[in-house]
């Protein structure tokens, strides 16, 4: 079953090839499925206006979901500066991850 991530961002390819290390994964791409049969056919290629989904784990996807058709998953820190600069991504404070709070500590119950 896909995992739904907290947050993503579209961007088009040509912007994303601006990064010097842009190597896509193309067959990873989601097929394209003809809506008079029902049937799909394999992408190949990306063009200069497709988009991406740029995931909250600075994974690149094709589509919505974290674990389906990952089209570029070299994150690095160059890769994480130029998503910052760059493309402006930044996760707003709604989707971040909550920090796990500590367990409060029990007090003991009075002696009777």
């Amino acid at each position: 079953m896909a995992t739904m991530g907290r947050y993503c961002k579209a961007y088009a390819v040509e912007q994303l090839k601006q990064f010097a290390g842009w190597r896509p994964r193309l067959d990873a791409l989601a097929p394209l499925e003809n809506e008079e049969d029902g049937t799909e056919q394999p992408r190949t290629a990306l063009a200069d206006d497709d988009y991406l989904f740029l995931q909250e784990s600075f994974v690149v996807t094709d589509g919505i979901f974290l674990d389906e058709h990952v089209v570029f998953d070299e994150v690095t820190p160059e890769w994480k500066e130029f998503c910052s600069t760059t493309l402006a991504f930044e996760i707003p404070d709604y989707a971040r991850a909550e920090e796990p709070q500590p367990a409060a500590q029990a007090e003991p119950s009075p002696a009777t």
